[in-house]
């Protein structure tokens, strides 16, 4: 039979191990999204071309020390896309590119986030997750640089993907000779000081 204050002790024990673990889940980053940025790079008719999206969404949990338990995912805004042409911004929402009417979001999820090998510790770290736009999820890996300024810390990305694996450019538009098939995607989130 447990005495009282033996099992005083021992909820009095449980509780601090819990407080403990809650302490060591990280709260999400807070994302500067004025400073951030989503963009794209690719060759129409061999001439280089970048394209922004203007809204996003993105979120971070991140403690430099423990990599493994990191979390990350961004929502990206379809109809935001911007190529400095207000035709050409109506022209890549239509079914034969991005179908915004029936995907208007497009979304990568993180699975693992570990350290690069002979990256500086706390600056290189080697991502893989899903991506997915128009319906169509992939596999994609690529580095990540993480970098402490004095107002935060700043996550930077770049991996190529192929644009028909995600049915971006249908019909006459498939023809890799007038937009190529590779496409670039390049983030940089910066994150304030406040939620380090």
């Amino acid at each position: 039979m447990i005495s009282r204050s033996a099992l005083i002790r021992i909820v009095a024990s449980s509780f601090a191990v819990l407080g403990l673990a809650c302490s060591a889940i990280a709260a999400p980053l807070r994302i500067d999204a004025g400073k951030s940025t989503v963009s794209v790079a690719f060759r129409q008719m061999n001439v280089p071309v970048e394209a922004t999206f203007r809204k996003f969404t993105a979120r971070i949990d991140f403690d430099v020390t423990r990599p493994a338990d990191a979390k990350a995912s961004i929502d990206i805004d379809i109809p935001s896309f911007d190529l400095g042409d207000a035709g050409y911004n109506r022209d890549v929402l239509k079914k034969e590119w991005f179908d915004v009417a029936q995907f208007p979001k497009a979304s990568f999820v993180a699975s693992t986030i570990r350290a690069s090998a002979g990256a500086p510790a706390g600056t290189g770290y080697d991502v893989a997750g899903k991506l997915t736009i128009k319906g169509k999820t992939a596999d994609v890996r690529f580095p990540l640089t993480v970098r402490q300024d004095k107002g935060g810390r700043t996550f930077d990305g770049a991996f190529a993907i192929k644009r028909l694996a995600f049915n971006i450019g249908e019909g006459e538009w498939k023809d890799t000779g007038m937009v190529a098939d590779e496409v670039t995607i390049r983030f940089h989130v910066v994150t304030t000081s406040s939620s380090q």
